[in-house]
């Protein structure tokens, strides 16, 4: 089998598979991380290039009026399947290829479009649902006899804010690990969505202490001039994938 071929069909992850997900130890958190920037290093320049033309593929994509915005999202699952495949490559002794970027077209990408679509759905629900609160407080202040003022505008966007973070919280924890379930274990769409959701529910104490961590180092990486995103986002992707081997495939 040739690499292409390679890319195009991989096998189901195998080994010790955990359908519903393992509770880790807090300080796992951070060993994510530790273990992202391991992958990372055995092939740097690869990960950089991938990363870099990656964000050149979502800006572009970003500029087409209206449907820019729709098309990545349906595009995030796919990619990030496609990285999912590199590290699964690289952890294996194999190696991370450009076609990585790009395999989530050519294996279960009907599935992962569906997480996308699922993605897109629960965006516009919550931005309707700001939308609606911030414009039930400016209704409310009209009809109690006047212009809306500073302090109802204010407490109007403080509640949608919160409301906001209530909603993307619980969606980004079923699409974290659904494109790795779709790809390396087959799973259908609605059953890597709530896996990946109970996995991250069960485990909230380590990626409480891996998004204080990435967060840290997110603002250390964007002082020289942003430099460091060069190498923290590829482990910030990279990372994904540690943190699904812990908890879905301990002991491979």
């Amino acid at each position: 089998m040739t690499d292409t071929d390679a890319l195009a069909v991989a096998e189901p992850q195998s080994g010790n598979f955990h359908a519903e997900g393992r509770v880790v130890a807090g300080s796992r958190g951070w060993d994510w991380i530790v273990e992202a920037f391991a992958l990372f290093r055995r092939q740097p320049g690869m990960w950089i290039l991938i990363v870099l033309l990656a964000g050149i593929l979502f800006i572009a994509i970003g500029l087409i009026p209206i449907l820019g915005s729709l098309a990545s999202t349906l595009l995030l699952p796919i990619i990030g399947a496609g990285l999912m495949l590199g590290c699964k490559a690289l952890d294996q002794g194999g190696t991370l290829e450009f076609a990585h970027l790009f395999a989530g077209f050519r294996q279960r990408t009907g599935d992962l479009v569906m997480v996308g679509v699922f993605n897109v759905v629960c965006g516009v629900i919550i931005t309707f649902a700001v939308i609606a609160v911030i414009g039930g407080g400016v209704f409310m202040a009209v009809t109690r006899g006047g212009a809306p003022g500073a302090s109802m505008s204010l407490a109007s966007v403080l509640i949608a804010s919160l409301l906001a973070a209530g909603l993307l919280v619980p969606l980004s924890m079923a699409i974290w690990f659904a494109p790795a379930l779709i790809v390396l274990h087959e799973l259908a769409p609605v059953a890597a969505l709530k896996a990946s959701f109970f996995a991250c529910l069960r485990n909230w104490i380590p990626f409480l202490v891996y998004g204080v961590v990435m967060l840290v180092l997110g603002l250390v990486a964007a002082i020289p001039f942003g430099l460091g995103l060069l190498v923290l986002v590829p482990v910030l992707a990279v990372s994904v994938y540690t943190a699904y081997r812990d908890i879905f495939c301990a002991g491979q």
